[in-house]
């Protein structure tokens, strides 16, 4: 496939690599000469019309912030549009009306420029792509489906909706709580010397450019009040039973479905189905947490209307 990458730190820069080494045809854009520069190892283009103009898809990796310019750019585009953006509602309105299907991959690092991305980014991620009823064009989702299997992901179907507050959960609230337990060494240099793995772990996306983890919490700030609620009530929990007579007692009931719930995750098995191709039962296998890791070929046969084709 035919594909340009707009935007090249940390997610367009694996993307980039990662498309040039299964074979796709491929070229990057970056807004900074430096990061253009420092991809000159593979084919980049030096304006955003340049970079689009022969291409079949267009992956914008740009922050949500620096997503309406960058659509002011793509105004002539006929090709299919779609993203990297860690929040989908607001995309999804953005670009209603155009050929877009929203993505996210749910890969990364603490760090988030071209230096750091790697070609293996991708490999056994869950890479999110909004299924809209109604609305997404299936042909189109299919497309990018079959193209990110193609470098080792596993596409999950789900509403933008369904997206957002499952990642506010997942990845936006514990980028705030590793916020929070950085500041704990504040004025502490003892704690500092006796941080070990648990402190490490638990505070390691603190490290991401406070310029993204706003962009992304602020982009989705309902569901991630919705989510933080939750946090706070268990906090308050545990504060109080730190104030009982016997704390010990108090807090392990508490806890003891916490333990649970983590020893249980990852809870899927991988047991390998063939579904038909339609909206509602791609959802449906979202829903329940499952992925999709090959499209068939004789999908790209696929209409409007059809659903009889196997993923």
């Amino acid at each position: 496939m035919n594909v340009a990458v707009i935007g090249l730190g940390l997610i367009g820069g694996s993307l980039l690599r990662a498309l040039h080494a299964h074979g796709h045809q491929v070229i990057g854009y970056d807004l900074d000469p430096e990061t253009r520069h420092a991809a000159r190892a593979y084919p980049t283009a030096e304006t955003i019309p340049a970079a689009i103009q022969d291409a079949e898809t267009t992956v914008l990796a740009v922050p949500l912030p620096a997503l309406h310019p960058v659509r002011t750019q793509l105004a002539d585009y006929d090709g299919l549009l779609t993203d990297v953006t860690s929040v989908k509602g607001p995309v999804a309105k953005l670009f209603e009306g155009r050929r877009f299907v929203g993505g996210h991959p749910m890969a990364g690092k603490e760090s988030s420029s071209f230096a750091a991305s790697e070609s293996t980014l991708f490999d056994g991620c869950a890479w999110v792509l909004c299924l809209e009823p109604g609305t997404t064009s299936l042909p189109d989702w299919v497309t990018l489906a079959r193209l990110y299997t193609s470098i080792g992901a596993r596409v999950v179907p789900a509403t933008a909706d369904e997206h957002d507050k499952a990642v506010a959960r997942i990845s936006h609230v514990p980028h705030l709580l590793a916020a929070a337990l950085s500041n704990l060494l504040e004025g502490h240099p003892l704690a500092g010397t006796l941080a070990a793995g648990s402190f490490r772990d638990g505070t390691r996306v603190a490290a991401t450019r406070a310029e993204l983890v706003a962009a992304m919490c602020g982009g989705n700030a309902a569901a991630v009040q919705s989510a933080l609620a939750g946090v706070l009530a268990d906090l308050g929990a545990w504060d109080r039973a730190l104030d009982a007579d016997d704390p010990v007692a108090a807090l392990t009931p508490l806890l003891r479905r916490a333990g649970e719930l983590r020893r249980g995750w990852p809870g899927a098995v991988d047991v390998p189905v063939e579904i038909a191709l339609d909206g509602d039962s791609l959802l449906a296998l979202g829903r329940a947490g499952g992925w999709i890791t090959r499209v068939e070929e004789s999908a790209f046969g696929l209409r409007p209307g059809s659903d009889r084709n196997p993923a």
